[in-house]
């Protein structure tokens, strides 16, 4: 491997004017017959530290209620992106795009969590999603490349795969043999962590579109202790890395894959949604870029994948739509789409434009409410927001969001409104700039065969219907009912009879126990 140092200069436009942003970026030179083979000297690991529902509340993103060391670390010594964005806003989208490199829409795998059987096996292919054929994901890749694989937790792709054909059985660097690279993936619980109560509700900041209550400050201080918690976890990775000898030939990919669990973060795709952190921690002296170098262009999530594979000295396939964000001829990209489609059993379908200066949403279901009924409604916070716009007690930036439509168009100046509170669709002053984004989403649309286009297939509906019951509501379920109420009886009859034997079971267990303990004495 021959490592050459090269200038890579990034231009983009802020505010009109035009910036230039020179980075010193290592090309590595890897020639074709050695890019294969599991021999080929110094190939660096590739460690993916994967963090669920959580933002970007750390030091090294300016946040000054805690402090993050072990995350500020690979910051300071690596690249801090502070515009990256995933595709969704919701766990099972966002990684069905990463671990493909493509966007989840142009696969047919957007819609939360398809491709699983609900049927208790009654109809194990109904509504099955399978890859097109010759697409391999990018664990396949890294395999074929000679690399050890594994993912030390969830996975939540919603397409059709064998688990062993992506990762090895050892969820750990310690299964690979001598000297063979590895690319793992350690799924960190972040937001859903049970943390210590640490932080002070009375001390975080609210944003204008949540009500200042007691739930809301206790919903945000638990953020920042999950933080805290998470923070401890990357310290534990990287001691263990160092201790095995491993920190000096391993990069590290810090991410998380969408915001947090309040309700206009996590499944929406506004900023705070889609939005997070991204670190990129070179070791040692093999560093492509000054050390604490922070990007400001904007970044896709599915370019996680392709620049994984670029720096493993792995051809990039042709389907994949990332981007390698270290490539010397590297181009920043003028727009970022996310999109919000079925999460459980809520039918939605919303796309968005992220340029450098405006976010741009174009609701497809207007009919809808933003909170349509949905898996959160029982928590206290979701009652609590229900209540108070029942009651008239919220303020107009609050109830907006709890009304019982929404606009066709919203589109927000983030140089004025970082919170996207001020919707200036309908403001002539920005028609111009309205029409340019609404240009980008439809050609972008037709561009990648966006597949949200279409309704959900009635078979996927279907495996939806036999998870979540009478839940769902929506008017794209009713054929389904008609269809499957019978099976679904069946189903619910079946599952309460196994759950019954299994409670007479244990009971049976402990009464022989305390049997056996009572002749003990």
């Amino acid at each position: 491997m021959v490592l050459r140092l090269k200038t890579l200069n990034l231009s983009f436009k802020k505010d009109g004017v035009m910036f230039l942003l020179s980075i010193f970026i290592t090309a590595f030179i890897i020639s074709l017959a050695g890019v294969s083979d599991a021999g080929e000297p110094n190939r660096p690991n590739i460690l993916w530290i994967y963090v669920e529902d959580m933002n970007d509340w750390m030091g090294c993103y300016g946040d000054k209620i805690i402090k993050t060391p072990a995350i500020d670390s690979l910051a300071a010594k690596g690249v801090r992106f502070d515009r990256a964005y995933m595709p969704a806003g919701v766990c099972s989208a966002t990684r069905s795009a990463l671990i493909t490199g493509t966007m989840q829409t142009t696969f047919g795998i957007h819609n939360h969590r398809s491709s699983r059987d609900n049927s208790a096996g009654r109809f194990p292919s109904l509504g099955m999603i399978r890859l097109p054929e010759g697409v391999l994901t990018v664990p396949e890749l890294f395999r074929k490349a000679g690399y050890y694989t594994y993912n030390q937790g969830k996975d939540d792709y919603n397409f059709v795969y064998k688990r062993e054909r992506l990762y090895s059985n050892k969820n750990d660097w310690r299964g690979r043999k001598s000297g063979q690279p590895f690319f793992a993936q350690i799924q960190l619980r972040g937001g859903k962590n049970r943390p210590v109560k640490t932080v002070d509700p009375a001390k975080v900041p609210i944003p204008p579109y949540y009500p200042d209550t007691s739930i809301t400050r206790r919903e945000i201080a638990h953020h920042y202790d999950c933080v805290l918690k998470t923070d401890q976890e990357v310290a534990s990775i990287i001691s263990r890395l160092k201790k095995d000898g491993l920190f000096e030939n391993t990069v590290i990919f810090f991410f998380t894959d969408h915001g947090m669990r309040l309700l206009r973060h996590k499944q929406f795709v506004y900023e705070e949604g889609v939005r997070v952190p991204l670190i990129v921690h070179w070791p040692g002296e093999k560093n492509p870029v000054a050390a604490g170098t922070v990007r400001k262009d904007l970044v896709s999530g599915i370019d996680i994948s392709v620049t994984s594979l670029a720096l493993a000295g792995i051809k990039i396939p042709a389907h994949m739509e990332g981007r390698n964000v270290f490539a010397p001829q590297y181009k920043p990209r003028s727009f970022v789409i996310s999109a919000r489609d079925r999460c459980d059993y809520t039918i939605e379908h919303i796309r968005t434009v992220r340029t450098d200066r405006f976010r741009y949403l174009k609701n497809f279901l207007t009919d809808r409410p933003w909170m349509q009924p949905q898996y959160r409604d029982a928590r206290p916070h979701t009652k609590e927001m229900k209540k108070l716009f029942a009651e008239g007690k919220l303020n107009p930036v609050q109830a907006r969001f709890m009304g019982p439509k929404k606009p066709a168009e919203e589109l927000y100046d983030h140089s004025a409104d970082p919170h996207e509170i001020n919707n200036l669709a309908s403001n002539p002053e920005y028609s111009k700039v309205l029409q340019a984004h609404r240009k980008i989403l439809s050609d972008w649309m037709a561009a990648t065969d966006d597949k949200g286009q279409r309704p959900e297939a009635e078979e996927g509906l279907a495996q939806v219907y036999f998870r979540w019951k009478d839940t769902c509501v929506n008017p794209e379920y009713e054929p389904v009912r008609k269809k499957y109420s019978a099976t679904l009886a069946e189903i619910t009859a079946a599952a309460r009879a196994k759950a019954d034997a299994k409670r007479k079971r244990l009971i049976q267990e402990r009464k022989k126990r305390r049997l056996e303990k009572k002749g003990e004495n």
